[in-house]
């Protein structure tokens, strides 16, 4: 199990005089947990979690995995691991279809993997959890954005991260499907992965085990939601 920490996180995009989109942020991630990044749009909840999944930088502070690690992070030290990162702009290869963009993770991994994972019945598995079996076929450009998203976070999900971030994952879905994936992202936080998400949707905030409210940059609110 492995938790995130943010300690002192500062962060500026664009020259002097720019607003800072993060201000000194301090906040631990859990795992076991299925956690919500909310709050308005220019926030920082968007930055933060590009941070958290080695895409962006932090100017001051740094992000701890575990046991206290240097910010520096290389890409190949966050592919052993194993961080399943979901943005808002999905990515997925219009050459491949379906199937294959959710198991291109196996191809691309740097490091052995155990052998469970190596089979292709586990994308199938994936592809069937998020009702995409009809589709495995398919090409991207065939399937709705919906359909995409989903797409995208059964590739997240395939190599079984014990870290999982996803920036806004229900945005293109219908409400029907939206309850599909919160099931999906909390089963998989009951595995002891930490879980991450960024969401305006009061039904996805609803389903959060901890909610973290931000504005301006700032951490302004964590509420632990009773579950029964």
């Amino acid at each position: 199990m492995t938790s995130i920490e943010a300690v002192g996180v500062h962060k500026t995009h664009g020259g002097v005089g720019t607003p800072p989109a993060l201000r000194g942020v301090d906040i631990r991630f859990l795992p076991g947990e299925l956690t919500v990044l909310a709050g308005p749009s220019g926030s920082g909840k968007t930055t933060l979690l590009s941070i958290m999944g080695g895409y962006d930088h932090v100017d001051r502070g740094a992000i701890r995995f575990g046991d206290p690690l240097p910010r520096d992070i290389s890409a190949p030290e966050l592919d052993w691991r194993r961080m399943g990162y979901l943005p808002q702009a999905l990515v997925l290869l219009d050459e491949l279809t379906i199937a294959q963009n959710v198991q291109l993770p196996v191809q691309l991994a740097r490091e052995p993997l155990p052998e469970h994972l190596v089979d292709e019945k586990y994308t199938r598995i994936w592809l069937e959890r998020l009702e995409l079996s009809h589709l495995a076929d398919r090409f991207p450009t065939e399937t709705s954005g919906g359909e995409q998203q989903r797409t995208a976070l059964a590739r997240a999900l395939r190599l079984e991260p014990t870290v999982l971030l996803a920036d806004e994952p229900t945005g293109q879905l219908d409400a029907s499907r939206v309850g599909i994936v919160l099931e999906v992202l909390r089963e998989y936080a009951r595995t002891g992965a930490t879980v991450v998400i960024t969401s305006h949707d009061p039904v996805v905030i609803a389903a959060a085990d901890t909610v973290i409210t931000m504005a301006d940059g700032e951490v302004v609110d964590r509420s632990r939601q009773r579950r029964t």
